[in-house]
């Protein structure tokens, strides 16, 4: 092993540490997935998911790569617990997914 000096990026997460503890930073690989999902022009929004959004089973539009979505979804929960309620309703549809999901 070699000393590489301070921890600054790990698996996609930026880390970066101060005066209080270490601060973890997935910004980067967030940009990265709203690129691939061609996202880029939307508009942001307070919460993650509609209210009472009705998912079904049914593909609804194109077919979707679950690991290219929903998988990397899975990985930025660890930074932004806000997200993980929506991801994990998402990813219930990890089967089948479309663009409705």
């Amino acid at each position: 092993m070699s000393i590489l000096g301070l921890l600054s990026y790990y698996l996609g997460t930026k880390v970066k540490p101060d005066s209080s503890g270490i601060m973890s930073c997935q910004s980067s690989y967030a940009a990265k997935i709203i690129d691939m999902a061609d996202m880029t022009n939307y508009n942001s929004s307070d919460t993650p998911m509609e209210c009472r959004l009705k998912l079904s089973k049914k593909n609804e539009g194109d077919p979707l790569n679950p690991v290219e979505y929903i998988g990397s979804l899975r990985c930025i929960t660890h930074t932004r617990p806000d997200l993980a309620f929506a991801v994990g309703v998402v990813s219930r549809y990890m089967e089948a997914p479309g663009k409705g999901h």
